[in-house]
């Protein structure tokens, strides 16, 4: 092999073991998952730290939700710049969404559901969610027919999870889109180039044009105009976004062109990845039953999953695990129960009994087991009382109830308003 040859095979070894990451494909380097610090430093946001976390009690009056006390909400765009419009007085609107791909989600599709709700009972403000149906398309080999059921399917699954429907509007893309919001859609269009896209995104020659405009219309519902019954048509309601940090290529576009659209930059707070059973360097897949936890799966499918595919921290034998203890950074047992476990001394005495060897591989799995079987029963209960009447009411445009009139506050920019708090009925 000549020097030319093994130096390119040297490359091509160190691009393997680096983390990868775009809004499609997420690879880690090893079993300890993406390095999420030198995530920040490429993707250019700030880390939650301790300040921004007593921000959020001072402001809340309440403790921050365990997502972002255990940093699995890791980071954030202008959480300051939302909480400074709190202080004041005024409000602003939570968007999440939803790639619906299968007709079962999985525990990580649940993480931002999960964190929104918190943010929206906290907060008591409007949220929006999109559903990117056409997304799908364009990326799965799906008929169109079968993208919108499986969008229908999964807004019960996200109904379930507990949100207020006078303050939650949930929309398909193929059946909302217009008016307003394609409005938006094209101005985003016409401000962001081929080029552009290219770079942000990946795309070549070879990308249908469907995938080439589809960043546009993930970034319209950042911007309040897009939703005129809501809003009343004002343009400068901040907005954020809680998502997993895979998405933020799409609103680091968003945010540069806001400003040359006349809108505000929306909010980000960036989720860590939810890993695989088999391990974070495993590629989990709603099309792979086995890869995680599907909300539609018994307590004894749960049980079985776990116990066989559940990649373990423990050593070879027992007597080395009782000598040198278990390793949580790589566990996926322990590393689930950090986001399915609310109890934090419970947690952290589990860390300690499975890293100094007290607790076994088995027992920590067991413990799991329990949180996660109650977990999925009681949204199975839940999803089972979603009728289609209650999707249609979730996913019919109307104006939303919530206590401050954003259409008539003040806002950043010195234009006039009251900036007049409503009264609680």
């Amino acid at each position: 092999m000549s020097t030319a040859e093994e130096t390119k095979v040297e490359v091509d070894k160190e691009k393997e073991q680096e983390d990868y990451v775009d809004p499609w494909t997420v690879t880690a380097s090893s079993q300890k998952g993406v390095d999420y610090d030198k995530l920040i430093d490429i993707f250019g946001s700030s880390k939650i730290d301790e300040a921004l976390l007593e921000r959020f009690k001072k402001v809340t009056g309440t403790e921050p939700h365990h997502f972002l006390r255990r940093g699995i909400f890791f980071s954030h765009r202008e959480m300051h710049r939302i909480l400074d419009l709190v202080e004041k007085g005024k409000s602003f609107y939570l968007y999440t969404g939803r790639g619906p791909s299968s007709d079962a989600m999985h525990l990580g599709h649940l993480i931002p559901f999960m964190m929104t709700k918190w943010l929206q009972d906290v907060f008591d403000v409007p949220l929006v969610i999109q559903l990117t149906d056409d997304e799908k398309y364009l990326w799965k080999d799906l008929e169109l027919g079968t993208c919108r059921k499986l969008a229908n399917e999964n807004t019960k699954d996200i109904i379930a999870c507990g949100f207020d429907v006078n303050k939650t509007f949930i929309f398909s893309d193929m059946e909302f889109i217009g008016g307003e919001f394609y409005k938006n859609v094209l101005r985003v269009q016409k401000r962001v180039t081929f080029n552009q896209v290219k770079g942000i995104f990946g795309f070549d020659d070879s990308s249908v044009i469907g995938k080439i405009m589809f960043p546009a219309i993930q970034a319209a519902p950042a911007f309040s105009s897009s939703f005129p019954l809501i809003f009343g048509g004002k343009k400068d309601v901040p907005c954020l976004i809680p998502c997993a940090i895979d998405q933020d290529p799409y609103f680091r576009m968003t945010r540069d062109v806001a400003p040359r659209m006349g809108f505000e930059k929306p909010a980000l707070l960036h989720s860590t990845f939810f890993p695989a059973l088999q391990g974070a360097i495993s590629k989990m897949s709603a099309s792979d039953e086995n890869s995680s936890i599907f909300l539609t799966d018994t307590p004894n499918m749960i049980k079985k999953k776990i116990n066989k595919y559940a990649f373990s921290g423990g050593r070879d034998n027992i007597e080395e695990h009782r000598e040198k203890g278990g390793d949580c950074e790589v566990d996926v047992s322990y590393k689930y129960l950090t986001f399915f476990l609310e109890d934090d001394e419970q947690l952290e005495n589990i860390r300690q009994q499975y890293s100094s060897g007290q607790m076994l591989t088995g027992e920590l799995k067991a413990e799991l087991i329990k949180v996660l079987q109650k977990l999925i029963q009681d949204h199975q209960n839940i999803r089972q009382t979603v009728t289609d009447d209650n999707v249609r009411e979730f996913m019919t445009p109307r104006k939303l109830n919530f206590p401050y009139d954003v259409v008539q506050i003040d806002d950043d920019l010195g234009k006039k308003g009251k900036g007049k708090k409503k009264e609680k009925k």
